[in-house]
């Protein structure tokens, strides 16, 4: 994919991406407020944005995951958590609540993904967790359409592909806030 300037939402509508941050900011306080700490909001902001193809809320929400105290391992491990060891049950059960809120238009939330969770997450965590994901869907799809830039971190010593596109020289005109308060 060359790189090619598409609409960025947030300078296209400012109002609208204005009520997206607002409404961020209250499901960050909901969660907070629930008991859902920062490690777990991380954890299935990531994955949200893995499933989704956004490269730049992984590359934020991984920054936001550092910042809460996670390791490269665990980090790492989001992407294969079924068959992976570090992640307790809660953990387990919002990483499959975040698949089945992703992937909604397939199968809704299935009855025995919502029994599950329900069975170990309270209903305030259930709620706020809901709300983070419908808050990292929806800044998924504002980066995605929009193709905010992810190059090389500076100092990086990453290969780039011969064939890749040219890294970007401009990042998004106004960064996104999610539902932890990361920028």
């Amino acid at each position: 994919m060359g790189e090619e300037r598409r609409v960025h939402l947030s300078k296209a509508a400012p109002e609208a991406y204005a009520a997206l941050r607002s409404f961020s900011t209250t499901v960050g306080r909901l969660a907070a407020d629930a008991g859902i700490d920062a490690r777990l909001r991380e954890i299935v902001q990531i994955h949200a944005s893995q499933l989704n193809g956004c490269a730049y809320c992984v590359r934020v929400h991984v920054d936001g995951a550092v910042k809460a105290g996670l390791d490269a391992d665990v980090i790492a491990q989001i992407a294969t958590w079924r068959e992976s060891g570090v992640f307790d049950e809660r953990e387990r059960a919002a990483l499959e609540l975040t698949e089945s809120f992703t992937f909604i238009h397939e199968d809704g939330i299935p009855d025995e993904v919502y029994d599950q969770a329900g069975g170990i997450l309270s209903e305030a965590e259930y709620v706020a967790l809901s709300w983070v994901l419908v808050a990292i869907n929806a800044f998924n799809r504002v980066a995605i359409a929009g193709r905010y830039p992810v190059p090389p971190r500076a100092g990086s010593s990453a290969a780039v592909a011969p064939d890749a596109a040219p890294a970007a020289t401009t990042t998004p005109r106004e960064p996104h806030i999610h539902a932890d308060g990361a920028v």
